[in-house]
C-alpha cells in the first residue's frame, strides 16, 4: 500500500491523489483502505519518512568513507544520486510533497532533512578548515546550492540517455568541486 501511495504521490502529487485512486491502484474500494490506514496523511508520512531514512543512510555511508573532504563530498553526491535514481517515487515524494504534511508531522521530517543537510555542511566546513576547499566557503549556502542541483536530477536525468549514472556522478562532483576548490589548485 505504501509503495502504491508513493508512486501515485510522485506522479500526481499528494493533493492530486485520492483514496479512490489508491484503491483503484490496489484493486480495492477506496473506502476499504481505511481498514488498513487511518488517513491519506498517514500514508504520506510513511512514504516521506522512508525517503528521509534512505537519504540519511546514504549520508552515514559517505561520512564513514576514509579520505579527504573532496572524497566525502563525492560520496555524498553519489549516495544522493543513488537514492533518487533507485527509489524515484519515494525520493520525488520526499522532495516535493513533504511540505503538504500537517505541521507536527512536517516538523519531524524537517528535522530528518536538516540532519541530512548537516552532513553536507560538515563536509564543507572540514574542507574549508583543512584546505581542500576555499576558506570563504559558506557551508550552509554552498550545501543548499549542491543539494538543489542534486534534487533536480530526478526531473531531467534518464538512465536511458547519453550519460551513464557514473558519468552523471562524475560531472556533478566535478562541477561542485570546481566551485569549492581553492584558487591555484
Amino acid at each position: 500500500m505504501v509503495s502504491a501511495a508513493g508512486r501515485l504521490f510522485a506522479e500526481w502529487g499528494y493533493h492530486g491523489t485520492s483514496m479512490r485512486d489508491l484503491g483503484r491502484e490496489l484493486g480495492l474500494l477506496g473506502s476499504s483502505l481505511y481498514a488498513h490506514v487511518d488517513s491519506k496523511q498517514d500514508l504520506l508520512v510513511e512514504v516521506v519518512e522512508a525517503g528521509a531514512r534512505l537519504f540519511e543512510a546514504s549520508a552515514e555511508r559517505a561520512l564513514a568513507c576514509d579520505g579527504a573532504s573532496a572524497d566525502r563530498l563525492r560520496a555524498l553526491i553519489s549516495g544522493h544520486v543513488d537514492v533518487v535514481l533507485d527509489n524515484p517515487a519515494v525520493a520525488r515524494t520526499f522532495l516535493n510533497e513533504a511540505r503538504t504534511l500537517d505541521e507536527g508531522r512536517r516538523a519531524a521530517v524537517t528535522e530528518m532533512r536538516d540532519h541530512y543537510e548537516a552532513a553536507f555542511r560538515a563536509t564543507l566546513e572540514r574542507g574549508a578548515e583543512d584546505g581542500s576547499f576555499r576558506e570563504d566557503v559558506d557551508p550552509r549556502t554552498h550545501s543548499i546550492f549542491i543539494l538543489s542541483i542534486l534534487n533536480a536530477v530526478e526531473r531531467w536525468y534518464s538512465p536511458h540517455g547519453e550519460m551513464s549514472r557514473r558519468e552523471l556522478v562524475e560531472e556533478l562532483s566535478r562541477f561542485a568541486l570546481s566551485a569549492l576548490r581553492p584558487s591555484g589548485l
